[in-house]
């Protein structure tokens, strides 16, 4: 969460929270502006904040350092079956909705991150016959605009492999998957 975010659910406003913590009113307001990124504040400034906040220091730089390094979005979806291999459905479920894995890439602005997270959340939860995580239920009402096809299923189509690839792989696409948009058809086709 960012610290405008923090501020407003924490109903103060940047004066109050610059009387409240010490930290100076500009430096403050160049934080809320993001002229000025938290995680180059000095460890006093962060400490300060992170107490009237009530948040770790931890959790006031972590969305800024997550933005810096998202992935290909293709690396993203394989570093995520590789993790369900490693974990197992199960511990792989548990951690995901324990670590709120989605809300942290919907707060980013990481849909595509985000829909594939709870698809597969989803998808796992079907084929293991556990209930469907509620929590989520507003972001199951929205889905991304265009399909997002798999690389190599859309290098099929533009080099005239398989002129039928993308109406195959949607399809036979998994619905969990298919419901956000996002054409998957084998989480388990992994190294």
């Amino acid at each position: 969460m960012d610290l405008k975010e923090l501020l407003e659910e924490k109903d103060m406003s940047v004066m109050d929270c610059s009387k409240v913590s010490g930290v100076p009113y500009s430096t403050l307001m160049d934080l809320v502006k993001k002229k000025t990124r938290l995680e180059k504040s000095s460890g006093e400034t962060l400490y300060k904040l992170a107490k009237v906040l009530n948040v770790s220091m931890e959790e006031l730089i972590e969305e800024e350092i997550l933005a810096k390094e998202r992935a290909d979005f293709e690396n993203f979806k394989s570093n995520m079956c590789h993790q369900v291999k490693s974990k197992g459905d199960l511990d792989f479920i548990v951690d995901t909705l324990q670590n709120d894995e989605v809300s942290k890439y919907w707060r980013l602005k990481w849909y595509k991150e985000a829909y594939y997270t709870l698809a597969m959340v989803d998808y796992l939860s079907r084929i293991n016959d556990l209930p469907i995580c509620t929590n989520y239920n507003d972001i199951r009402e929205t889905s991304l605009k265009e399909p997002v096809y798999p690389r190599d299923i859309i290098v099929l189509e533009k080099f005239e492999v398989d002129s039928e690839a993308c109406k195959k792989a949607y399809e036979e696409a998994i619905p969990e998957f298919k419901r956000f948009n996002i054409i998957e058809g084998d989480i388990r086709d992994v190294c």
